[in-house]
């Protein structure tokens, strides 16, 4: 197979792709295979016909479209690899030369990954901040754990008041009629948390279990249902149940409650230690993402537009299955939303354009410097990930689909790049 390339524009090469006269014959004996049993011709059982006779009925174009869609991606892949370019879209085909003892010549007009030129990436210079943790963030993780482990006791003899659970139910009316997500039954709303929209909390202060409640309220002008932004609105509540937290004491008998501690100190000293791990991480990200974002800034590289739709496209998908996972089709969040799909990728358009940019960069970097992923090192990835997912190393490795293995492969080596990148990085510590 004989493969030309032509550089047609920036990012984008045309290859003009010779498939020689038997490979152009096996496919078009597929097509005669595949095509046979549904092709009727004088004279003939249907699907029994001869090749020949159907070409001579029919003539042998018949069979070109499908001898084209078997013969085209295996020939287009095999030109790929042996000229070494990435493509980053589909190929656009176009067809030059087809017939019977000919040579198939098509050309494949594809875009291809950009080139990176890069700045200066070695030497950077960062501050790193340092997160200290005091005795109040231990004070305010443990008043967390107690308001997680209060008992709820039943009012019987008096009004709301705030930091009461109010179990209500409620519809909500804007011009008079009900909006869609403006109706609950048995909320449980902890009056003066800021759950709901300003003022709505405050009026059912000093109301009684069994009370029916008119609440005025007009929503945020920033609400995120555009539709009801800035709107008065009128919800008429019913107040069900009024309820308190019942805080526990935080004694040694509270920690042996709630934890494998025996001692209040001993709980006391492993919060301080994972605050001192959250807070190390923390600081770590924040200098990593300062790094990379100065190399990034550094890197010259024209991002073909393909690129960012696709990258816009995956960030839509993982929104998708957050949406889903909440009850909701990503079409009912657009809609209360009151934003189109047009709008909505418009927004993330130069999120997805960094987040591009600072892959190709970051590939680059992996190759100027020779960073490879050994087998050792991505064995030692799924190592983790069998724990992390609680599942034996063998079965992951059976459910990965080659992709799924790359792309593991390829965050290792981001990995390795963002560690080359912080060693060689001139650190000020705060």
């Amino acid at each position: 197979m004989n493969v030309k390339v032509e550089q047609l524009e920036k990012n984008v090469v045309q290859l003009e792709i010779e498939v020689d006269e038997e490979k152009f014959e096996e496919g078009m004996q597929k097509a005669y295979i595949k095509n046979v049993k549904k092709l009727t011709v004088p004279g003939f059982r249907k699907g029994k016909a001869p090749r020949g006779v159907i070409e001579r009925y029919y003539g042998k174009e018949i069979f070109y479209e499908d001898a084209i869609n078997i013969i085209c991606p295996e020939a287009y892949d095999e030109a790929v690899e042996q000229t070494k370019i990435e493509p980053v879209d589909y190929p656009e085909i176009n067809i030059k030369q087809i017939g019977d003892g000919k040579k198939l010549i098509f050309t494949a007009k594809v875009t291809v990954k950009p080139e990176v030129e890069l700045g200066v990436y070695k030497g950077i210079e960062v501050t790193k901040t340092e997160y200290n943790v005091t005795e109040e963030d231990i004070e305010k993780e443990l008043k967390r754990m107690q308001e997680q482990n209060a008992r709820l006791i039943t009012v019987e003899d008096r009004s709301v008041q705030s930091g009461d659970i109010a179990v209500i139910d409620f519809i909500g009316y804007v011009d008079g009629k009900p909006f869609e997500g403006g109706e609950s039954s048995n909320y449980s709303l902890e009056v003066g948390s800021g759950q709901f929209i300003p003022g709505f909390e405050d009026q059912l202060i000093g109301k009684n279990a069994g009370e029916e409640v008119e609440v005025n309220v007009t929503f945020p002008q920033e609400y995120h249902v555009k539709q009801l932004a800035g709107k008065p609105a009128l919800f008429k509540v019913k107040i069900k149940q009024i309820k308190y937290k019942e805080l526990p004491d935080i004694d040694d008998e509270f920690v042996k409650d709630i934890s494998e501690f025996d001692t209040l100190d001993e709980l006391k000293e492993d919060i301080r230690k994972k605050l001192v791990e959250e807070a190390e991480h923390r600081a770590q990200h924040e200098l990593e993402n300062a790094i990379i974002g100065k190399v990034v800034e550094n890197a010259v590289v024209d991002i073909p537009e393909v690129m960012i739709e696709n990258q816009i496209s995956n960030i839509i998908r993982d929104l998708d299955m957050q949406v889903r996972a909440q009850g909701l089709t990503l079409e009912k969040y657009l809609e209360l939303s009151d934003i189109s799909m047009d709008e909505y990728r418009e927004r993330y358009r130069e999120k997805a354009r960094e987040q591009v940019k600072t892959t190709l960069v970051l590939e680059k970097i992996s190759k100027a410097e020779a960073i490879e992923v050994s087998d050792e090192e991505l064995e030692k990835e799924l190592d983790r990930l069998a724990e992390n997912y609680k599942i034996e190393k063998d079965k992951l490795k059976d459910i990965l689909r080659p992709e799924d293995t790359q792309s593991i492969k390829n965050d290792v080596l981001v990995n390795k790049v963002i560690d080359m990148l912080v060693k060689n990085a001139k650190i000020i510590e705060t």
